[in-house]
């Protein structure tokens, strides 16, 4: 049945594949997704394709509902007075809903030398860049991997297991996530693999050369292949359109996930700011809150009140090989606990988590609706959290004021 209202979905990524999906459940709906891919790219496994132990690209229809059109092309810019988007290609795309959700990619590394010399692995571009320079290096080359959060951590891992000479710059500490236990075990595990980890303050990067990484401290390692995984940033196509973002550049919306300049457009994921409070970037908060903005626009439509948004973290699963990883516990503010499940388990864990992501988005596209993880937790609490950190940041932000004496 041809649908009489017109939801437009930007970002074929886990939020909104999520969302195109689950808005499916009406007939009288025309949902459309844009996205400059024409394959969908299962992210959390891109250190997986980099090392050659996996792939990370996924046919749309593997994943994506039958009754959802594909436009292959990027958005230039939100016509919000208009209702439609602008493409690349010159076309345009009329819509009544709009749910953005372009995710995240690489930041611009301040550091000299980063951009030249360095090789990111947050999208699939990036790795297919990388690619080729891996596959011309000798098996003994130095390899540096700078950031030592979960890209990080894992791509080390996987290229070390695959045999290479990997040194992980940490700029800090390893796994800044992780809870101290689940921290050692990271090590360990890197030790064994003769991953080289380098923590500390003096272990900032300070320039990328062709062949080394110089650190605040004075050392300068050789490096053959620099794999930079430090920072994430968003695209920039809100701020492009005039549309209400934090200081990053996230679509500021309210806890409905409806911007606050717009209530015909919601955001999800990597590229949401709920309340000014974003969550922690992830598919674990990407597919809830792509779900949580898909039941905000049929609410509209229906003419009812749209629920808040939950926070339903629990954990961050890590990889480190093929048969090893860590399932790090958290609390329900996402901050780590002591609990973890770590070696061949916490292996099975992470895999189990990777499979399900694609099995999640599969089953919502087979019948919409299904869904149901975006609706635990709370939103009470949700509120909760939002209003301390709010407080956390105003505390800090007078403090940085010099008080005037006299």
């Amino acid at each position: 049945m041809s649908g009489n209202t017109n939801v437009v979905v930007i970002g074929g990524g886990y939020a909104g594949v999520m969302a195109a999906n689950r808005l499916t459940q009406r007939d009288d709906v025309t949902v459309t997704l844009v996205n400059p891919r024409p394959d969908f790219v299962h992210r959390i496994r891109l250190h997986q394709l980099a090392a050659g132990t996996g792939d990370a690209v996924v046919g749309f229809r593997e994943v994506l509902a039958d009754g959802v059109r594909l436009v292959v092309d990027a958005v230039t810019r939100i016509d919000a007075a208009g209702r439609c988007v602008e493409l690349a290609s010159g076309d345009a795309v009329g819509y009544d809903y709009l749910v953005y959700a372009v995710g995240s990619g690489s930041a611009d590394p301040k550091v000299p030398g980063a951009a030249e010399f360095g090789y990111p692995v947050a999208n699939l571009e990036d790795v297919q860049r990388l690619l080729p320079v891996l596959g011309a290096a000798p098996a003994d080359a130095a390899v540096t991997v700078v950031g030592a959060g979960p890209t990080g951590i894992e791509t080390a891992a996987e290229l070390a297991e695959q045999g290479r000479a990997v040194t992980l710059v940490c700029g800090g500490v390893l796994g800044p996530y992780l809870h101290a236990r689940g921290r050692r075990s990271v090590a360990g595990r890197l030790a064994a693999l003769g991953v080289r980890v380098v923590e500390g303050d003096g272990a900032k990067v300070t320039a990328v050369t062709r062949d080394a990484v110089e650190l605040a401290d004075g050392r300068v390692l050789p490096s053959a292949v620099t794999v930079w995984t430090v920072g994430f940033a968003v695209p920039d196509l809100a701020v492009r359109s005039g549309l209400s973002t934090d200081a990053l550049g996230r679509l500021l919306t309210d806890e409905t996930l409806t911007s606050v300049d717009d209530d015909r457009v919601f955001a999800a994921g990597d590229s949401a700011a709920p309340s000014g409070q974003p969550l922690r970037m992830s598919c674990q908060a990407a597919m809830p809150m792509g779900a949580r903005a898909a039941d905000t626009v049929l609410s509209r439509i229906a003419g009812e009140r749209p629920e808040e948004l939950h926070q339903p973290f629990a954990a961050q699963c890590v990889s480190l090989g093929r048969g090893t990883g860590i399932f790090q516990f958290a609390n329900k503010a996402d901050v780590a606990v002591w609990a973890h499940v770590d070696g061949r388990l916490g292996a099975k864990l992470k895999e189990t988590v990777c499979k399900g992501v694609v099995k999640h988005l599969a089953e919502e596209g087979h019948k919409p609706g299904g869904y149901k993880l975006h609706q635990l937790g709370s939103a009470a609490k949700r509120q909760e959290l939002v209003r301390a950190r709010a407080a956390a940041a105003e505390g800090a932000r007078a403090e940085a004021v010099p008080t005037r004496i006299g």
